[in-house]
């Protein structure tokens, strides 16, 4: 009984703690979905892979959307047209690389300020060198699943006839589930890639203000449903692992430099719960746990995890996902051990 009233109090004070976290980030990035128009900020983005993948990366500044939301934000900006180093490094930064995120990282570990700002500097740093090395593929579309491919702008020089004649205006954004008409009038049949795809609809910014604080209004509840459950799930996870395994289990697996970082990385990609509120998650687990393996939690959970997945299959090629997920393992999990042997 004990047990079950200390599991109680850990689940409740995390959801309490998370809950308005996770409400302010789907309000914000609902908003700005709606009121930012994407094609002016792919023409700001630098030319420079290197430069383009940092500042791709640093977008999330702009659209704080958690891992659920950076996927169809991504795929807008590939049918943009966006270098692939500036779509590769959003889409894995923005999760973390968001004033959201740091607020909530900031008030979770407080006492620990080291660990807020390497989560952002690795979550950086990751996501800019994964973003350059995706930029020597020149043509992103050989990894892209056929409707994104079709959709977006071919490179120049390389537009051929079939591809000038299937590919949507580069001005068309994609919407899920449904059929719109285009500017020419036309039909266009749309994939599902999750719930804020349905904001993708052409020329949002320009609909009347009525229509957009309508979708605004439709992606909340629906973001709220989605995300609330895995936060649930994931909260109750916690308290369960705190509880029913004994602690001396925790201790040992939690101080090894390798061992805490591989389990904290299986952790994060099975528990799945959203950037917005998982440092609170993680923070059930700093008395127990090594400072590198709570970042590895914290740097790689949000870039890759089983709750994405489907939506990152909804416009990458399974090879691409393969390659990002082992490119992210890899640095984040190099990084943080450096972090484990030389500075704690």
């Amino acid at each position: 009984m004990t047990q079950l009233n200390n599991a109680l109090t850990l689940f409740f004070s995390l959801l309490v703690e998370a809950i308005p976290f996770l409400l302010i980030g789907v309000v914000f990035s609902s908003a700005l979905l709606l009121f930012v128009d994407e094609r002016k900020l792919v023409a700001m983005m630098p030319k420079n892979p290197l430069l383009g993948a940092l500042a791709g990366s640093m977008v999330g500044f702009l659209f704080p959307v958690c891992e659920c939301g950076n996927v169809p934000v991504a795929r807008r900006l590939i049918v943009q047209g966006a270098p692939a180093s500036v779509a590769i490094g959003f889409l894995l930064a923005a999760p973390t690389v968001n004033p959201i995120v740091f607020w909530a990282t900031w008030t979770a570990f407080r006492g620990q300020p080291e660990i807020v700002f390497l989560r952002i500097g690795f979550s950086l740093l990751i996501a800019t060198i994964i973003g350059w090395v995706f930029s020597s593929q020149a043509d992103l579309r050989p990894l892209l699943q056929p409707a994104v491919a079709q959709s977006m702008p071919a490179p120049q020089g390389r537009r051929s006839r079939r591809s000038a004649k299937s590919a949507e205006p580069a001005s068309e954004l994609l919407q899920s589930g449904t059929f719109l008409i285009n500017s020419s009038g036309q039909p266009m049949r749309m994939e599902a890639v999750g719930a804020q795809a349905a904001l993708a609809a052409s020329s949002v910014t320009t609909k009347p203000l009525g229509d957009r604080l309508q979708l605004m209004l439709d992606n909340v509840v629906q973001e709220l449903r989605e995300l609330g459950g895995v936060l649930i799930l994931g909260s109750a996870i916690a308290a369960i692992v705190q509880v029913a395994i004994p602690r001396e289990v925790i201790l040992s697996l939690g101080q090894g430099p390798i061992t805490s970082i591989l389990a904290m990385m299986l952790l994060a990609w099975v528990v799945s719960i959203c950037s917005t509120v998982d440092s609170f998650f993680a923070l059930s687990f700093a008395s127990t746990f090594t400072s590198g393996s709570l970042l590895a939690f914290l740097v790689f959970g949000p870039m890759i995890d089983v709750k994405n997945i489907g939506l990152l299959l909804s416009v990458f090629r399974g090879r691409a996902i393969v390659y990002l997920f082992a490119l992210a393992a890899q640095l984040t999990f190099l990084l943080t051990l450096i972090i484990n042997l030389y500075v704690s």
